[in-house]
């Protein structure tokens, strides 16, 4: 045991909901990013730049932090780490945000807000026989009682005339990867510490995203600007870097159905989120469904004592 954490033995562990209350406002803030980086180029080059950033940064922040080498992180995967990261980048990164942004030209907000909002519930139930979690009645009601407020916000937002069958088809696989992503993180073990986990996750959904993206969208699609630099240094910076940190220290915490229910937490947000930034109109009767999502997500987080936090993930957005 090396010195660092000798010294942090003894020290309280943080509680789940000071990483999910920071974690669902910055995801939140993720969706004015993306409307405005969307004006300037298309969805897959755009995601492809921010993960590659990203992986950067979080590589760079490592090789000049000495507290990673002085608590021991190892930052070296071995062989079946380098497959257990792939597969997570794929999930967690590339194909889920690759499939949900392509999406968008094809399908309204308040469609993907429901269909991506319903992973909660798949991952609760996929971690039934993955992870060996109890789905109890109460927290059943509670995964029920927050998609249920969810949907309530969005109804308003809900617009057929864009919806097709192709962009419902892409949403519905973003959910599949995403809820098999977060299951997976807490059932595969990497051998790495946290930071060079997500890390490498970002540059290998990198370089999936990159071959994807120069094969379906054209450089001439995208006009740099002001704008698009804001928004790139947002999603990298916050989203992307912290937004991930914070979600999968939350994942280490926290069973994947506990952790997954504060995303019921992320629309009445990104609908605060919206008025602030760009000027959306609120409407009063919205919040009135912030009730059930904050009793859904009270009920699904104290069902049952928690497990123990432990530094690598165990056998979740």
């Amino acid at each position: 045991m090396t010195h660092s954490a000798t010294a942090h033995a003894g020290a309280p562990e943080a509680p789940s909901w000071a990483y999910a209350l920071p974690f669902t406002l910055v995801w939140a803030s993720a969706f004015p990013a993306t409307k405005f980086a969307l004006l300037d180029s298309p969805p897959l080059l755009f995601l492809a730049g921010r993960f590659l950033l990203a992986g950067l940064l979080l590589l760079a922040g490592l090789l000049l932090l000495a507290w990673a080498w002085w608590q021991g992180e190892r930052i070296r995967p071995g062989r079946a780490d380098w497959l257990a990261l792939i597969v997570l980048a794929g999930c967690n990164h590339a194909l889920y945000l690759g499939m949900s942004w392509s999406a968008m030209r094809e399908a309204s907000a308040g469609l993907a807000t429901i269909i991506i909002g319903a992973g909660p519930i798949v991952v609760s139930v996929l971690a039934v026989p993955v992870l060996g979690e109890r789905l109890t009645w109460r927290k059943a009601a509670g995964l029920l009682l927050g998609f249920a407020g969810m949907v309530f916000i969005v109804r308003h937002r809900l617009s057929g005339q864009i919806d097709t069958l192709h962009g419902t088809l892409l949403l519905l696989a973003a959910l599949a990867l995403l809820s098999t992503g977060t299951v997976l993180y807490k059932r595969l073990r990497v051998g790495i510490g946290s930071s060079a986990n997500v890390a490498l996750q970002l540059l290998l959904a990198a370089a999936i995203m990159l071959p994807w993206a120069l094969a379906t969208e054209s450089l001439d699609e995208v006009h740099p600007n002001a704008r698009l630099a804001a928004s790139m240094a947002w999603s990298v910076a916050v989203v992307s870097v912290v937004g991930y940190m914070l979600w999968f220290a939350l994942l280490r915490r926290a069973d994947a159905s506990r952790a997954s229910a504060w995303l019921f937490l992320t629309p009445p947000l990104g609908l605060l989120v919206g008025w602030a930034v760009l000027g959306e109109p609120l409407a009063l009767d919205d919040f009135l469904g912030v009730i059930p999502v904050i009793a859904g997500i009270a009920l699904v987080t104290r069902a049952g004592a928690m497990p123990k936090p432990s530094a690598m993930p165990a056998p979740c957005r």
